[in-house]
C-alpha cells in the first residue's frame, strides 16, 4: 500500500501522529541543524550520538564524524577549538569536497575530509584499495578514491553504484 492510500485511509489522529513522529526523528539526532558556532561539544554529542569518528585538528582542536542517512549519504564533521567550542559544521560528501581530493594525499587525510566509505575494494591488476563513497546524486553513482600500498590517494573518479542495478528477470539489485 503506497502512502498516499495509508494516509487517505487513516483515521486523522492516525495520520497526524504518524507526520509528528516523523519529523521528530527528522529534527533530532540526524543533522547538525540547531546547532551554532559557539556551542560546545556536549551539546552537539546530546543532538547527534556517539561519533563515527574523531581526528585532532593542526591547532589542537577537534573535528567529530557523523555518518548517517540511508545508504551512508551524509557525513557531517564538527570541528571544535581547543575550548570545545563548535567552529564549523559540513555535509562533506558532496561534489565540492570531493574536488579536494588530490593526489598525494594521505589515507589518513582522505578519512579526515571524507569520513569512513561506503565500500572498500581492491583493484589487484592496478595494485590499489579503492574507497567508495555514496553521496545524493540524481545519477545514481559513487565516487571512488584509488590509494596506492604505500597509503597515498593515487587518483579519483566517479562510477555508478551497484544498488542501483536492475535485472529485469529479478528486480532491482538482483544479485
Amino acid at each position: 500500500m503506497g502512502l498516499d492510500r495509508f494516509f487517505s485511509r487513516a483515521p486523522i489522529g492516525a495520520t497526524l501522529a504518524a507526520a509528528a513522529a516523523l519529523l521528530a526523528a527528522c529534527a533530532t539526532g540526524y543533522g547538525p541543524g540547531g546547532l551554532r558556532p559557539g556551542d560546545d561539544m556536549q551539546a552537539a554529542l546530546q543532538q547527534m550520538g556517539q561519533p563515527t569518528g574523531e581526528y585532532v585538528l593542526v591547532d589542537g582542536g577537534r573535528r567529530l564524524e557523523f555518518a548517517r542517512g540511508p545508504y551512508g549519504k551524509h557525513t557531517y564533521m564538527l570541528d571544535f577549538d581547543p575550548q570545545e567550542k563548535l567552529v564549523k559544521a559540513e555535509q562533506v560528501l558532496t561534489e565540492a569536497v570531493f574536488a579536494t581530493i588530490q593526489p598525494g594525499m594521505t589515507a589518513a587525510q582522505l578519512r579526515e575530509t571524507l569520513g569512513r566509505p561506503a565500500r572498500v575494494w581492491g583493484v589487484r591488476y592496478h595494485n590499489q584499495t579503492v574507497w567508495s563513497y555514496r553521496y545524493e546524486t540524481p545519477f545514481c553513482q559513487l565516487f571512488h578514491v584509488g590509494i596506492t600500498p604505500a597509503g597515498l590517494v593515487e587518483d579519483t573518479s566517479f562510477g555508478p553504484d551497484p544498488l542501483c542495478d536492475v535485472d529485469e528477470r529479478r528486480g532491482l539489485l538482483g544479485r
